[in-house]
C-alpha cells in the first residue's frame, strides 16, 4: 500500500516539475483516496481510461495527459463534467504529467522511443526549451527512410507517415514524441537527416522538401505510449503497489 501524499512527493522529484513551466499542473489533478493499492497508467485521461480503471478497482489513474490545460473553458460541463463525476464518484486519483515526463532522460517518451531505435550518442539538441525536448542521436548503422519506416511500423504496431526529403542513407536522426512537428527546422539545423515525431501538418512537408529532410509522422498516441508505461513499472518497482499500464487505442 502507498500513501497518496508519498507518491506525489516521489513523483514531483523524480520528474523535477517545479523546475519546468507547462500548458498544465503536473501531479495530483483530482484527490482521491488516500492509500493506494493499484494505480492504471494510460496515455490520455480519457472516459474509456477511466471506466477502465474503474473495473480494475484502481485507486489512482497516471497519464501523460490530463486535464485543465492553458486557455480552455474552466466550465465543468458536458464531457468533461462525466469524466470528473466518475473519478470522484469512484475516489479515484489522477495524476499527469506532460513535459516533465517527455523530456526525463530515462522514463521520458523521447528517451524510450530513442531506446526502442536503438540510437546511439544521444544528445538534446541545444537552445530549446525545456531541455530535452527535442533529442538526436545516430544509428548504429546508416539506413534507408524505407527501412526506419519499417521497424517503426514493427515497433509501434501501426501504420507510420514517410515523406523522403533527403538523402538515401541516414545516420543522423533528430525526434520529438507527440506533437512536435513544429520542431523539423530546429532537427534540420542541427545537422540531422531524419525527423521524426507523432504528428504532421500541412507545412511540414514542404519543409521535409525544401529543406531536404527526411520526416516520420508514426501516432502522437503511439509515440508517446512507452513514458507512462515505463514510469508505471518503476512505481512498481519502488513501492508496493499494483500497476497495470491500460492502452485505449488512439489511431491520431
Amino acid at each position: 500500500m502507498l500513501d497518496r501524499n508519498q507518491l506525489v512527493s516521489f513523483l514531483q522529484t523524480e520528474l523535477q516539475t517545479e523546475r519546468i513551466t507547462d500548458y498544465c499542473p503536473n501531479g495530483l489533478q483530482v484527490e482521491g483516496k488516500q492509500n493506494i493499492q493499484r494505480i492504471v497508467t494510460g496515455v490520455t485521461a480519457s472516459q474509456a481510461l477511466i471506466d477502465a480503471a474503474i473495473n480494475a478497482k484502481a485507486d489512482a489513474v497516471l497519464v501523460h495527459h490530463g486535464y485543465f490545460w492553458k486557455g480552455e473553458s474552466a466550465v465543468i460541463t458536458g464531457m468533461k463534467k462525466r469524466r470528473l463525476q466518475s473519478l470522484l464518484q469512484h475516489d479515484i486519483n489522477l495524476l499527469a504529467y506532460h513535459l516533465p515526463l517527455d523530456i526525463h532522460p530515462v522514463l521520458g517518451n523521447n528517451a524510450q522511443l530513442g531506446k526502442m531505435l536503438d540510437v546511439q550518442h544521444i544528445t538534446p539538441i541545444a537552445g530549446l526549451e525545456p531541455n530535452g525536448i527535442v533529442m538526436q542521436g545516430e544509428f548504429v548503422t546508416a539506413q534507408t527512410a524505407i527501412q526506419v519506416k519499417r521497424l517503426l511500423e514493427q515497433l509501434l504496431q501501426r501504420t507510420v507517415l514517410l515523406h523522403e526529403g533527403g538523402d538515401s542513407m541516414i545516420k543522423k536522426v533528430a525526434w520529438c514524441t507527440g506533437g512536435g512537428q513544429g520542431y523539423i527546422e530546429q532537427a534540420v539545423a542541427a545537422g540531422a537527416q531524419l525527423f521524426i515525431t507523432g504528428e504532421v501538418s500541412e507545412q511540414t512537408i514542404h519543409v521535409s522538401r525544401e529543406l531536404g529532410i527526411h520526416f516520420i509522422a508514426a501516432g502522437h498516441h503511439a509515440t508517446e505510449r512507452y513514458g507512462i508505461k515505463a514510469l508505471g513499472e518503476y512505481i512498481a518497482k519502488q513501492f508496493d503497489v499494483n500497476v497495470d499500464f491500460i492502452d485505449i487505442d488512439n489511431p491520431a
